[in-house]
């Protein structure tokens, strides 16, 4: 193969890194703009779910609209199909804590919490985020969960630093949940991953753990930084359907989620529509839009 020739070739692979025996995909900056134009989409498709949530709507009905969003951007939904899951989006209600199935019969009521779980592909680039949403006013409890998560995912983004390791972005998010007076439970084995130009890909990011740790964090490192927290005890079980995980002790749960690249500039949260400035900057950070 000529030199030229496998130069060119050679361009279009991302970098791969070794650590600890696993290959760690790392983008070039024009990747990372390719995932920003995936997580947009994303973003539109939980702005269009997020309008349509009401007392009466199905999940199903969500499904549809997240669907319909992303295909209209040329984009395909990335959960469809993915070893055999038959929803674009995953719709998790009051103690289901991740990987709820979508259903044309099941209408939310005034009052339940939704967590509410989408990506999209586009032109080969993954993007994942979630958020979770009461249906109507929420009680000061479910406020407050769903305020403990949010929180800890912004804490566990701004540690997404050149230079730091992937345990400061767990330490961050452990430390910001454990900060209140209420025993918040974080949900163990689940948590975030590394995304690109698949949907999950190493390094696993867990939501705990001591800081300093893992692989360094470089610029073209692209994450999903994803806390789950419940009110209650945080052991889980998967129910009979194969993907939905449910509090043991039937407390309710909370999942945030958004796709966010390390850049010399700092963090840049590719799934929020502002480039993460609202949600970083009460950490001091102003990234990149």
């Amino acid at each position: 193969m000529h030199g030229d020739r496998r130069e060119a070739l050679l361009a279009r692979v991302p970098l791969l890194a070794k650590w600890s025996g696993r290959m760690i995909q790392i983008k070039t900056a024009q990747e990372i703009e390719l995932m920003r134009a995936s997580g947009l989409v994303t973003a539109g498709a939980h702005a269009a779910m997020r309008a349509a949530l009401r007392p009466g709507i199905t999940t199903g009905d969500l499904d549809a609209i997240a669907e319909d969003h992303i295909r209209s951007q040329g984009a395909v939904p990335n959960f469809l199909g993915y070893h055999g899951f038959t929803g674009t989006i995953c719709a998790s209600i009051n103690d289901e804590v991740v990987h709820g199935i979508p259903d044309p019969d099941r209408k939310l009521a005034e009052g339940d919490n939704i967590s509410i779980d989408c990506g999209a592909i586009l032109q080969g680039w993954h993007s994942d985020s979630a958020v979770t949403l009461t249906v109507g006013e929420p009680s000061p409890q479910d406020a407050a969960l769903l305020e403990v998560t949010e929180r800890s995912m912004w804490a566990g983004l701004a540690r997404a630093v050149a230079g730091g390791r992937l345990t400061d972005i767990s330490a961050a998010v452990e430390e910001s949940i454990r900060a209140h007076e209420h025993p918040y439970g974080i949900v163990d084995h689940y948590g975030g991953h590394g995304i690109g130009t698949e949907m999950h890909q190493d390094p696993h990011v867990l939501n705990y753990g001591r800081a300093g740790r893992g692989p360094k964090l470089v610029p073209g490192l692209a994450l999903a930084i994803e806390p789950m927290v419940t009110v209650g005890d945080p052991a889980t079980v998967e129910l009979d359907d194969g993907w939905t995980v449910v509090t043991k002790d039937g407390s309710r749960a909370a999942h945030f989620e958004h796709t966010v690249a390390v850049t010399p500039e700092g963090p840049w949260v590719l799934t929020a529509e502002d480039g993460g400035v609202a949600g970083l900057a009460p950490f001091g950070i102003t990234p990149r839009t």
